[in-house]
């Protein structure tokens, strides 16, 4: 399926103008190494980079993609913990090559999410939740939520990388009304998430 088709009735959000930027470069180039693909977006922002990383866990590609992503993703909330303005990645997440038809899938999977969220907010509400010290502490539900994605669980990245294009959405547009709802759908995720665990430990303990 060509990106043609996957943008087509697409919202124009800064989320999907971004990532199809990225993907026209991406094809020009063959591919783009994760670092690439930030800086190709401009002066990346905190809430894009969420994004970015959050979205390939929700695409069926083989391979370690919730392990490696939930990582760098955890790296990211620390350093909006303490504030940073400016991202840090290790060399072997921002090198990491990325072909343009992985690109593709990924951004073709995470297009219809991210649309939906774009059609509810609305820019300047409840501002209070929007500005930098908020920001601040929104490093510790992203932290959680990375930490969800990183897990082996079947299944279990659909809520927490939701929650996480929700967050990432609203600090973009500066919603503070989504992002209450991006807190919200943050604790539901946390507290199915321990459910199953406990429901997988239990079919362990059974199983021995």
């Amino acid at each position: 399926m060509s990106d043609q088709n996957l943008y087509r009735g697409a919202t124009r959000g800064v989320a999907t103008a971004r990532l199809r930027e990225m993907l026209e470069l991406a094809r020009a180039k063959g591919g783009l190494s994760i670092g690439e693909a930030l800086e190709a977006m401009g002066p990346t922002s905190i809430a894009f980079t969420i994004l970015f990383l959050a979205i390939p866990a929700l695409t069926p590609i083989p391979g370690p993609f919730g392990m490696v992503f939930g990582t760098a993703l955890a790296l990211v909330s620390l350093q909006i913990v303490a504030g940073g303005r400016k991202v840090w990645l290790p060399a072997v997440v921002r090198d990491r090559q990325v072909s343009f038809a992985a690109l593709d899938l990924v951004v073709g999977h995470a297009v219809p999410v991210i649309a939906r969220v774009e059609k509810v907010v609305r820019a300047g509400r409840l501002e209070l939740f929007t500005g930098p010290k908020v920001q601040a502490l929104l490093g510790i539900p992203v932290f959680l939520l990375a930490v969800v994605i990183a897990l082996p669980i079947p299944f279990g990245n659909i809520l927490p990388v939701f929650s996480l294009v929700v967050l990432a959405v609203a600090l973009m547009e500066r919603d503070g009304l989504v992002t209450l709802i991006g807190l919200l759908l943050t604790s539901a995720t946390i507290g199915v998430t321990v459910a199953l665990l406990h429901f997988i430990k239990a079919m362990l303990v059974a199983a021995y």
